[in-house]
């Protein structure tokens, strides 16, 4: 199945869209005019002080915001597809194979009791440590299959939020309280400084699960298969897991636990777009983005409160697991 030109457009442009709506809609509403005026105004001030309430509402607060929120979305859609071709399995995330309570735990110890340390480097390194255990727990079944590995997946998530828990037991009650909210999954604290980081981070990522992606389309076929045709397995695999995982880790450090979108998101693009992955991988990335924006966008609207982003994706992504799980996992890998 290969999609229809018009449908992968559609898609391509979806997270400017989404964006430009989250950018007038919000507490203070703005017209789309008004918008494109503090957006121009703002540039042409090249870094001066804002000088109007909407120019400091668009670059100060929703800007940096849907920045954030399309980064957050790219990194965890894009390594979702590429956890489910390495692993030859459609039901992995970063969530379930544990890289995201790994990566939270690091947060956690760096809020709690190191905070001369960067929050990116203990993500990245407890996000590599649990899907190293994750995967070694899955191996000494035999052949890493799905139920092992989802399993695996489970048991370490479940240890490193228990590790988590234990953080949240022995810091002091605010930086709990800061502890807590971060969990949630959320954009509120969005800044530029923080696009900044996940922008430059995610970026480094993205570069080589971008241009080595079709080399998914060989991985996903078995590793025999693709040692025939001249594949390095054991080296890609690493380079993936690696990518994957940092790009998963930047994201958790500047905005929490969002669960369901490395799930969902490639699953739904699959459906449209076909197995390849040359067509699979960006345009995973721009449903992601699109994706977590409008999340992110309902999130801040739906009440008078801003509601953490990271419900909203677990309120959609449980019925859309258990739909799966219905399909019994039937979507097209190629065959």
């Amino acid at each position: 199945m290969q999609a229809k030109p018009l449908t992968t457009a559609a898609i391509a442009i979806a997270p400017f869209i989404a964006a430009w709506a989250a950018l007038f809609t919000g507490a203070y509403n703005l017209t789309p005019l008004a918008v494109v005026k503090a957006l121009a105004e703002g540039l042409s001030l090249a870094g001066g002080a804002l000088d109007s309430p909407e120019q400091a509402i668009v670059w100060d607060i929703r800007l940096p915001r849907v920045l954030l929120a399309g980064l957050v979305g790219i990194a965890l859609a894009v390594s979702g597809v590429t956890f489910q071709g390495i692993f030859r399995n459609p039901l992995v995330d970063p969530y379930i194979l544990g890289i995201s309570a790994g990566a939270a735990l690091g947060c956690a110890l760096t809020v709690g009791f190191l905070p001369h340390l960067p929050v990116q480097v203990m993500a990245f390194g407890f996000g590599i440590l649990a899907v190293f255990l994750a995967y070694s727990m899955a191996k000494t079944q035999g052949e890493v299959s799905r139920l092992p590995l989802i399993l695996s997946g489970v048991i370490m998530s479940a240890f490193f939020m228990a590790m988590v828990s234990i953080v949240k037991f022995l810091v002091e009650p605010m930086k709990l309280q800061n502890i807590v909210f971060w969990l949630m999954g959320s954009f509120s604290l969005a800044d530029w400084k923080l696009v900044g980081i996940a922008g430059g981070g995610i970026c480094c990522g993205l570069i080589p699960l971008f241009f080595m992606r079709w080399r998914l389309n060989v991985m996903s076929m078995g590793e025999d298969e693709a040692k025939a045709l001249g594949i390095n397995v054991k080296r890609d695999r690493l380079i993936f897991v690696a990518a994957a995982t940092l790009v998963v880790s930047i994201a958790v450090s500047v905005s929490g636990i969002i669960g369901w979108v490395g799930l969902m998101v490639p699953h739904l693009i699959r459906m449209i777009a076909g197995p390849d992955h040359r067509r699979l991988v960006p345009l995973s990335m721009a449903g992601g983005a699109a994706f977590m924006i409008v999340a992110d966008t309902i999130a801040r609207n739906l009440t008078n409160y801003d509601i953490p982003v990271g419900i909203i994706t677990a309120i959609t992504g449980a019925p859309f697991f258990v739909y799966l799980m219905k399909r019994g996992g039937k979507e097209s890998w190629g065959k």
